[in-house]
């Protein structure tokens, strides 16, 4: 079965083409036989692999001849032998051998092999294809082996037992579900196993990896991750159906292709009848079908049940394991969907919830009501859904538990159906608003947070919905997670406003509004909203969520204001709390904030990574992984981005991707990901997440929305686009709010860039109105940063040095050298080298305008290309090297070989990790696994009863042993070397 192999690629495959031809050419002596029978299931690829290891094959210099069988019995003797030999003398241009390959189907042509002459013609056709090899190795290719006739079938003995008496290989294909009862082609598989040289290979369906490639190969782009899950799932791996499924979605075709259907159908109707209805059974059930369960709904006899199960697993239909009977192909399940009448289809179901009901192991609610609901008695699978949605909830399954309050809504509005016996199942009861309520807070949860919002919209209108001041609550948390900040601080204000809210609602709407400023860079604010939060909370029994929203922020605050080592412990004390509690939202909220103060404002870059994977790792096990986990992982890649380590955040930003977030969350991990991008020079890729990113904020986004326009002026600039620049640092400082003197910072710095690089270029007109804002606002960012904590004031001067120096470049046209290097040295300092390696361009630059110290530039260029090159940064290496050649500076860049590619994708395997750390001692062990957990060095020597100095020396002599420079680098190898 193959589908346009002309156009489809073979994926997946090439260490099995590899092994095949070592098989069958490389590793046959001369005078010796080999074979590789390839079996498989219909369309697994064997036709297309057969075509490719031949190419392999004679272009290793072996002579090959390929036929096919056809489904005519002993018709046609010996007839993919003769279609093979024809196929040759029509290629063929050297006289000797196309008058061998003659005189060998003369042969076929007056012999017809009997009984009594078969041994003879056996003998000729092995002295014929000798001739025709001409002392070449002879490879024979056979497809469709299931229906070779008893001729060749005898000649392929003949020929395998090394009867012929020179080199010949067989490769050929077998359909597996044909091989069944007493097909003749089994014994002589049976006896060819015998030989040392003939090898059996079941080909197996692709993986995911290969799925994704063939079906983006078909399509002409990648799926996207939902319709590529799709696609995975009804296809099995199976190439030819995945070609179909692929072709159908790029041509926008809907539901299964009539291909398809009649392939499938026709190996489901090939069954016998007992067969036929165990595999109806198994596609109606939810997998996997235990064998207990499948006997209750079929209704076979043992016996007749474990023979029909073994038929249907033979023809390529089911496959069996311990815990039960799964299709092969979920398309088989959408196939016979459409073969049963409707009433068929509802008793079988019933059968199966009867059975489930009266079984005395723990019912399973989901199956339960996923069977009533399409036996037609909505009124009996509502409570299994509500009981599956408890538990999914229980365990900290939200997705799954939205799914099943999902249904429980569906179930409460569906009309019940006529029973088999002409009577009305019992009506459907249920309290539509606690269904509200529960789906919408599962939907919140699991980031699914446009449905949240509608479903609370629902519970508003009903009259039996929740007092008001906790519906503003609720729909402040939905807008907040959507990433729709300037609404949602709205509704938590008139919670407060409202005289009619309960003390505990009012501590409730203080601790997330708290949070909220916190999230939007108002960091006086958020403090005082935090102390009026905790003031509540200590007004009413058991509110510890309020009082770890609230001393999260507020320990954030007074780290970012007053002082950090203060607001430190408050926040850990916060993250104590949190773990004691034992709430989801707690726990990843104070990991969220102690994160955000280490990566972001204290500069304290490796532990925060640190801590931004660990408290990852741990709302991933409390079910938060769309959600929280993601926001924690786009912290960490931002931190990985500072330190320089862009190939590694490339990695976490990707896998947290996996889990396509929304609304905020998106939001965060899009902007990390367009960080990266903007540095590696990919415009198209940021342009596209930047437009994601202004779409969702586009419902009010605050938070957000100076994160964005730093990187829009970012990217603008390495297009040459300065007016472009301008115009987002402008709205920026027009629309912002923050306290946060670093991103304001950060922000003037652009804005100052852009107009001393549209000076230098000449493309567009300074703006000296816009020169003159940004002075003062480097003047507020100056006096206020005076105020903040010594860690902020640290980070915010060397933003301010690099304003200080593109001033320069705008008042001379050239730019100081000394502001240049001191920006360089702060950033050297602050252990970022994107910016350090930046600065020591321009300080070239200007070195180069006075035409002085040029040996110094020189030196300046190569240190900052080299820096570049290992990021990956291919904008600044370009301006670096464009600067270099109009000076002739060499940069004495390191043979292409040597050097990291312009944008690194994945890592060079590494050695064991394992390995790795035998060069530690017991004790060095300890302390790295102590740093892994983001312990500082004074709680390790707490912990490990050791002085503060004495763990400085062990992570030093670690540090050198492993050769890594930072703590995020040493925890990453002690993480690998932990058994799964």
């Amino acid at each position: 079965m193959a589908s346009d192999v002309d156009t489809a690629p073979l994926v997946g495959r090439a260490d099995t083409v590899a092994a095949l031809r070592s098989a069958l050419l490389d590793d046959v002596a001369p005078g010796q036989t080999a074979a590789v029978f390839l079996t498989g299931e219909s369309g697994v690829g064997k036709t297309r692999l057969l075509a490719e290891v031949g190419e392999r094959l004679r272009d290793g210099g072996a002579l090959v001849l390929t036929g096919a069988c056809l489904d005519i019995g002993d018709a046609s003797p010996l007839h993919p032998v003769r279609q093979a030999l024809r196929r040759l003398d029509a290629d063929l241009t050297e006289a000797r051998t196309s008058s061998a390959v003659r005189g060998l189907l003369q042969v076929f042509d007056e012999e017809t092999p009997g009984p009594d002459g078969a041994g003879a013609l056996l003998e000729r056709v092995s002295r014929g294809l000798h001739l025709v090899a001409a002392g070449r190795p002879l490879v024979l290719v056979l497809d469709d082996l299931q229906w070779v006739d008893r001729s060749t079938r005898q000649l392929l003995l003949y020929l395998l037992a090394g009867l012929g008496d020179h080199q010949l290989s067989v490769l050929a294909a077998i359909r597996a579900e044909s091989l069944q009862g007493a097909h003749p082609l089994r014994r002589v598989l049976t006896e060819l196993r015998r030989l040392r040289s003939v090898r059996v290979v079941d080909l197996a369906p692709l993986d995911r990896a290969g799925t994704d490639e063939l079906a983006a190969a078909i399509a002409g782009t990648p799926l996207p991750p939902e319709a590529a899950d799709q696609l995975w799932q009804r296809s099995g791996g199976n190439p030819f159906v995945v070609e179909e499924l692929a072709r159908d979605l790029r041509d926008g075709h809907d539901g299964l292709s009539d291909t398809l259907r009649e392939v499938f159908l026709g190996r489901v109707d090939a069954l016998p009848q007992a067969a036929h209805a165990v595999v109806h059974a198994v596609a109606a059930g939810v997998e996997p079908v235990e064998h207990w369960l499948l006997a209750q709904v079929v209704r076979l006899p043992e016996d007749q049940l474990i023979e029909a199960v073994r038929e249907a697993v033979a023809h390529r239909l089911l496959v069996g394991a311990d815990d039960g009977y799964r299709l092969r192909h979920r398309l088989v399940a959408e196939v016979l969907a459409h073969e049963l009448l409707p009433a068929e289809r509802a008793a079988l179901h019933r059968r199966y919830a009867e059975t489930l009901t009266s079984a005395t192991a723990e019912l399973h609610q989901a199956r339960l009501a996923h069977h009533w609901r399409l036996a037609g008695e909505p009124a009996r699978a509502l409570p299994a859904a509500m009981a599956a949605a408890r538990e999914a909830e229980r365990l900290h399954g939200y997705a799954e538990a939205h799914r099943h309050w999902s249904a429980a809504l569906s179930l409460a509005d569906t009309p019940p159906a006529v029973l088999p016996d002409g009577g009305r199942p019992e009506p459907v009861e249920a309290d539509r608003a606690e269904l509200l309520t529960h789906a919408a807070e599962s939907a919140h949860h699991c980031g699914e947070h446009a449905r949240a919002l509608a479903l609370l919209e629902e519970l508003a209108a009903d009259k039996a919905g929740p007092p008001t001041c906790a519906l503003h609550i609720r729909r402040a948390r939905y807008l907040a997670a959507a990433g729709r900040s300037a609404p949602a601080e709205a509704e938590y204000r008139q919670v407060l406003a409202a005289a009619d809210c309960t003390p505990r609602e009012r501590a409730t709407a203080a601790a997330h509004l708290a949070e909220l400023l916190l999230h939007l860079g108002r960091y006086a604010e958020a403090g005082d909203q935090a102390r009026e939060a905790l003031r509540l909370a200590a007004e009413v029994e058991g509110a510890a969520s309020e009082v770890v929203l609230a001393s999260a922020a507020l320990g954030f605050s007074e780290a970012y204001l007053e002082d950090p080592d203060a607001g430190l412990a408050v926040m850990r004390r916060a993250l104590d709390t949190a773990e004691r509690s034992g709430r989801p939202e707690d726990v990843a909220c104070a990991y969220l904030h102690l994160a955000e103060l280490l990566t972001g404002p204290l500069n304290i870059l490796e532990e925060g990574v640190v801590v931004a994977r660990r408290g990852a790792e741990r709302v991933a096990e409390l079910g938060l992984g769309r959600t929280w986990e993601t926001r924690l992982l786009a912290i960490a890649t931002n931190g990985l981005f500072r330190v320089g380590q862009w190939a590694e955040a490339e990695k976490v930003v990707a896998a947290a991707l996996r889990h396509r977030p929304s609304g905020a969350d998106a939001v965060e991990l899009l902007l990390a990901r367009c960080r990266l991008s903007v540095g590696y020079g990919d415009v198209e890729a940021s342009d596209r997440d930047l437009e994601a990113v202004a779409t969702v904020l586009a419902g009010g986004g605050a938070r957000h929305v100076l994160p964005m326009l730093i990187l829009r002026a970012g990217l603008a600039m390495w297009q040459g686009r300065h007016d472009l620049a301008r115009q987002a640092v402008q709205r920026g400082l027009t629309e912002s709010r923050s306290d946060d003197v670093i991103v304001l910072a950060t922000l003037a710095w652009h804005g100052l860039r852009a107009e001393a690089e549209a000076s230098a270029s000449r493309t567009v007109e300074v703006d000296p109105n816009a020169v003159r804002r940004l002075r003062e606002v480097v003047e507020r960012v100056t006096r206020k940063s005076g105020n903040a904590g010594a860690p902020v004031r640290y980070v915010a001067d060397a933003f301010l040095a690099l304003c200080a120096a593109e001033l320069s470049r705008l008042d001379d046209g050239r730019g100081d050298p000394e502001l240049w290097a001191r920006a360089a040295t702060e950033w050297d300092r602050r252990n970022h080298p994107y910016p350090a390696a930046y600065s020591r361009l321009r300080q070239a630059e200007a070195l180069l305008a006075r035409r002085s110290r040029v040996a110094t530039a020189g030196k300046l260029l190569r240190q900052a290309h080299q820096t570049a090159q290992a990021l990956g940064a291919v904008p600044l290496s370009e301006e670096i090297r464009t600067l270099a050649g109009r000076a002739r500076v060499p940069l004495e860049e390191a043979p292409a070989a040597a050097r990291p590619a312009p944008r690194p994708r994945a890592a060079a395997p590494a050695a064991s990790a394992v390995d790795e750390l035998e060069v530690l001692t017991a004790r060095e062990r300890e302390v790295l696994a102590a740093v892994a957990e983001g312990l500082t060095n004074r709680e390790i020597g707490q912990r490990l009863f050791i002085s503060e100095r004495t763990i400085g020396v062990h992570v030093s002599h670690i540090f050198d042993k492993l050769q890594v420079r930072t703590r995020v680098q040493a925890s990453a190898i002690f993480l690998r070397s932990r058994p799964e």
